[in-house]
């Protein structure tokens, strides 16, 4: 397929490390998301008996999620499952990767204005400025990982 998307895959190729992110809807990854993978990981997929990659490096993955739900929820709606199988997916195509989530973020910047009984804003915009940052510093701390882990590679 020759798309809007074909130049990024080609770039995707001479990539060191590759770190996806996406809000979990409905109870996964957004289709554009999914759609993503998809198209980055089935040309190097390989249906043999002794599971390998035609992928020319091995490079880290990661996946970077936001969950508006608490974390308790990731149990009860799949999502820790939907979580490990991206990783491993991408493990088994790419040599490694890891994950990580920020749980009950904050949806709206007015919940006034949503049906939204349900959460209190208060305890959002709280979290949001607490929590959050924490989070963001998480993620920053997975890129620093993959460029130690790339730079000990070569």
């Amino acid at each position: 397929m020759n798309d809007e998307l074909t130049p990024v895959l080609e770039k995707l190729k001479d990539a060191d490390a590759v770190i996806l992110g996406s809000p979990i809807y409905l109870g996964n990854s957004t289709g554009e998301m999914r759609s993503l993978m998809e198209r980055y990981i089935f040309p190097y997929l390989v249906y043999s008996a002794n599971p390998q990659s035609l992928y020319p490096k091995n490079i880290p993955v990661g996946y970077i999620y936001t969950i508006g739900a608490p974390e308790e929820y990731l149990d009860s709606f799949g999502l820790r499952k939907v979580i490990e199988l991206n990783e491993g997916v991408a493990t088994r195509i790419f040599g490694y990767s890891e994950s990580m989530y920020s749980a009950d973020t904050y949806q709206f910047y007015d919940y006034s204005k949503y049906v939204s009984d349900r959460f209190d804003p208060a305890e959002k915009a709280k979290r949001r400025a607490e929590v959050f940052p924490l989070d963001c510093e998480k993620a920053f701390e997975m890129g620093k990982r993959f460029v130690k882990r790339q730079k000990g590679m070569k």
